[in-house]
C-alpha cells in the first residue's frame, strides 16, 4: 500500500524560490510517500480500514515542516513514541477486514477513529487506573502488550496511521458515523474532542468573558463549543491569519484581535473586556497588567510564551489560562501568574466526558451534537487533497497567509 512514511531518507526535491522557510524545511525533513506492507490486524482483536478522510493535526503540521520554533526542543514526550511512523490520526475509515477475536465492528462499517493506544487496545489486563476512569490519553501502558511504544495511532511504527491507504485499528478506537453525518463533518470529532474536554472541564463564568488564542482549528472548535454550550458567554478570539479572523467572525466571535505587538494585543484586549492596566516602573520596561482584570478563561491553543505574558496580564484575579496548545520551550515573564492566583491547567485530548450532565465519549458527543444541528464546524475545512499531493497539502500550511489554510484534509482514495 502507498503510505506517508516519517523516518525514511526523503525524496530528492527542490523547493520554489520564494518559498517560506517551512516550506523550505520539506526539503529536509524524514518523511516520503513509500510502498509498504500492507496494513494487518496488530492483534487478533484488532481489525484493518481503509481512510477516507484524514484531517492534518497541528501537531501532524509541526513535526513534518520542522515548526518546532527558535527555543529549545528537548520534550519529556520523546521517548513515547518509535520510528519510522505512518502519521494521521484525525481519521474516518471503512473498515475492511475483521481480525479473528475481533468483536463489535463490522466490515462496510464508516467509522470514526479515536487514536489513543491505552491499555483496552494494547490487550493490557488488567486495565489500569487512567483508562478505568476514562482518560485513555493519560494511560500507564504506552509501551505494553506487543505493540511498539506510542501515545496514539501515527506515533507507533506499528500503529500506522490515516495518511495510508489501509490503517490498523481496534474496534474500541472506532466510533459508527450515522449515515446523515458526511466524511467532512465526521473528520473533525477529534479536534472537536480536544476542544470539548478543554471547554467542559474548565467552563467559561455564566455570563462572563472569554479568550481564545488562536483561530486554527483547536480555537475555531473552541469557539464553536463556547458558541453551542454556553451562547451567554462574550468571546474574543485570537486570529493571525485573514481567513482564521473571516471564520472566527462567521462563528461567532464578539471581537476578533489581529496580530501586532504584544503591547498592542494587551490594549486590545483591555479595551475590549474593561480591564485597568497598571503602569509599570520608569525605565524598566516589560509589559503591564490588568488590575483589575475581566477575563474568566483564556484558552489558549498555540503554547506559546508570548501568548502565555498577555493571557497572565488580562485574566481575572483566580481565573483560569487553559493550555491546549504546545510549542517549543521558553522563557516568559510570569508575574502575574502568582500575583493574581492565576491557575494553569493542561488539557490533552479527550475521553469520556460529562457535557449538560450526559457522561459519554467525547466523540459521541460531538457526533449527537452534528445529528441535532446544533454543530456545524465544517467551514474551518478550506483544503483537499489526494494522498500523492501530500506535499501541497503541507505546503498550503507552510503558508497559510497565501493559501488560507485553516483544516487542511487528505483523502487517500483519491
Amino acid at each position: 500500500m502507498k503510505a506517508l512514511v516519517f523516518g525514511v531518507t526523503p525524496d530528492a526535491w527542490t523547493p520554489p524560490a520564494d518559498a517560506t522557510p517551512l516550506l523550505r524545511n520539506l526539503a529536509d525533513m524524514p518523511v516520503a510517500l513509500r510502498d509498504v506492507p500492507d496494513a494487518r490486524p496488530l492483534r487478533d482483536d484488532w481489525v484493518v480500514t481503509r481512510p477516507r478522510l484524514t484531517g492534518i493535526c497541528g501537531s501532524d503540521s509541526k513535526q513534518i515542516l520542522g515548526d518546532f520554533g527558535d527555543g529549545s526542543t528537548d520534550s519529556a514526550l520523546s521517548g513515547l513514541c518509535t520510528f519510522p511512523q505512518i502519521m494521521g490520526h484525525e481519521v474516518v475509515a471503512e473498515v475492511v477486514e475483521l481480525g479473528p477475536r475481533a468483536e463489535g465492528v463490522e466490515v462496510g462499517a464508516r467509522v470514526v477513529l479515536d487514536p489513543w493506544l491505552g491499555c483496552v487496545p494494547r490487550g493490557v489486563d488488567p486495565v489500569c487506573p487512567a483508562c478505568t476512569a476514562g482518560d485513555p490519553s493519560l494511560c500507564w501502558n504506552f509501551s505494553a502488550g506487543g505493540i511498539a511504544t506510542g501515545i496514539h495511532t501515527g506515533t507507533s511504527r506499528d500503529a500506522s496511521g490515516g495518511y495510508a491507504e489501509a490503517m490498523p485499528a481496534h474496534p474500541s478506537m472506532l466510533h459508527p458515523v450515522p449515515m446523515q453525518i458526511t466524511d467532512e463533518q465526521a473528520v473533525l470529532a477529534d479536534p472537536f474532542s480536544v476542544s470539548l474536554r478543554a471547554v467542559t472541564r474548565h467552563p467559561p463564568v455564566p455570563g462572563g468573558l472569554a479568550l481564545v488564542w488562536g483561530a486554527g482549528s483547536l480555537g475555531l472548535c473552541t469557539l464553536g463549543i463556547l458558541r453551542s454550550l454556553y451562547p451567554e458567554t462574550r468571546v474574543a478570539v485570537v486570529a493571525r491569519f485573514d481567513a482564521q479572523a473571516d471564520l472566527a467572525r462567521r462563528l461567532g466571535a464578539d471581537h476578533v484581535v489581529r496580530p501586532g505587538s504584544q503591547l498592542e494585543m494587551l490594549e486590545d484586549l483591555t479595551a475590549w473586556s474593561g480591564g485597568v492596566l497598571q503602569p509599570t516602573m520608569e525605565g524598566l520596561g516589560g509589559l503591564p497588567m490588568c488590575l483589575p482584570g475581566h477575563v474568566d478563561v483564556a484558552y489558549d491553543t498555540i503554547g506559546k510564551a508570548e501568548t502565555f505574558e498577555i493571557e497572565v496580564r488580562v485574566l481575572a484575579a483566580q481565573a483560569t489560562l487553559v493550555a491546549s496548545g504546545v510549542h517549543a520551550p521558553a522563557r516568559w515573564e510570569w508575574s502575574p501568574h502568582y500575583f493574581k492566583e492565576i491557575s494553569i491547567v493542561g488539557s490533552n485530548a479527550f475521553g469520556i466526558e460529562t457535557v449538560r450532565g450526559v457522561r459519554k465519549h467525547a466523540i459521541e458527543h460531538y457526533l449527537s451534537l452534528v445529528e441535532a444541528g446544533t454543530v456545524d464546524l465544517t467551514p474551518i475545512i478550506t483544503h483537499r487533497f489526494a494522498l500523492d499531493d501530500w506535499r501541497s497539502a503541507f505546503g498550503a500550511l507552510a503558508d497559510q497567509a497565501s493559501s488560507g489554510a485553516v483544516k487542511v484534509t487528505i483523502d487517500p482514495r483519491r
